[in-house]
């Protein structure tokens, strides 16, 4: 299969290097080495800039990007929306796409397909910082801020980063079963699979980033504390603030609602009980303050869109 990154100028190297190195070791593992043929592409001749300031020299340009069909293509692009696309680019992307099986993208590298007319009705994410941008500049996709990466059929878009390798190990696993990918992820070091819907900004980090001590202390208290009453109106006390103000000023700092930050915590501590512990499913919902296995269950199915036996039971390989 032909995988062809094209790179914008600009793009996160870590990016590119994820998405190759995932579907190498795909092939490593699978012991074919024509199982993936990735090639990054750029518009013209020459290293690519990335945007730390790394050179990458591309395996070709597009006018001469594949000499074989390409199966699937990925946009890479930078932290801008947004990024530079020359109308060269805009047809490539469009004339290509009409027969590759699948169509993606990393970070902005979204606008290079809405230039293209691919999200039209279609369901993507982008990195949480372009998504108000990426709707403004294509009112017909239909823009998920909150996602890791994010299927809808052909299409396949993430957030950036190393969300870029989450979205590869999809596409290995779609391709070649769980075992290699799982295989994959073991030798990257990876946590198969981090769901594409994950959240872009973890519990953790919505703590570290919250601005002001009132909301601070209301997170550790959540944190400390999942068993015990976590409304609105009992964290809005702990904080010293209104309910209604403790809302707003709480998802200013945390992209997230209480209620949301409430559930995401119980779900990793109980994610800590089912990887560490032999608990039953009953004692694990208990302990991470759910009302009941079957409330947790549901949790599991929104937040990581598996069940908490099939988390354990992937834990476990």
């Amino acid at each position: 299969m032909v995988i062809t990154i094209v790179a914008l100028p600009d793009a996160h190297a870590i990016e590119i290097a994820g998405l190759r190195d995932t579907f190498n070791e795909a092939a490593l593992f699978s012991n074919d080495d024509e199982l993936y043929q990735t090639h990054i592409v750029c518009e013209g001749e020459g290293p690519l800039r990335c945007s730390s300031g790394l050179r990458l020299l591309p395996d070709a340009t597009i006018d001469d990007a594949a000499p074989h069909p390409i199966d699937t293509i990925i946009v890479v692009s930078g932290d801008f929306d947004p990024p530079a696309l020359t109308p060269k680019v805009t047809d490539w992307v469009r004339h290509s796409a009409q027969s590759a099986r699948r169509i993606g993208s990393v970070c902005s590298g979204a606008f290079a397909l809405g230039a293209a007319g691919l999200l039209d009705g279609r369901r993507v994410t982008t990195h949480w910082e372009h998504a108000a941008a990426l709707t403004a500049a294509f009112p017909g996709a239909i823009v998920e801020s909150d996602r890791i990466f994010l299927r809808d059929g052909r299409l396949i878009t993430s957030a950036g980063e190393t969300s870029a390798m989450d979205m590869a190990l999809a596409l290995v696993e779609e391709d070649c079963g769980r075992q290699v990918s799982l295989a994959v992820a073991r030798r990257l070091v990876m946590f198969l699979k981090r769901p594409g819907s994950q959240p872009q900004i973890s519990v953790q980090l919505a703590a570290q980033i919250a601005a002001s001590t009132p909301i601070q202390r209301a997170q550790a208290w959540v944190r400390d504390h999942p068993t015990l009453d976590l409304s609105v109106v009992q964290l809005a006390r702990i904080a010293g603030m209104s309910g209604r103000n403790f809302s707003r000023v709480f998802h200013e700092e945390s992209g997230m609602t209480p209620g949301d930050f409430v559930e995401w915590t119980r779900v990793e501590s109980a994610r800590a009980l089912l990887e560490d512990t032999e608990l039953s499913m009953q004692r694990v919902a208990r302990a991470s303050g759910f009302n009941g296995s079957e409330a947790m269950r549901r949790a599991f199915l929104r937040r990581l869109d598996l069940t908490p036996v099939e988390f354990r039971e992937r834990m476990k390989h």
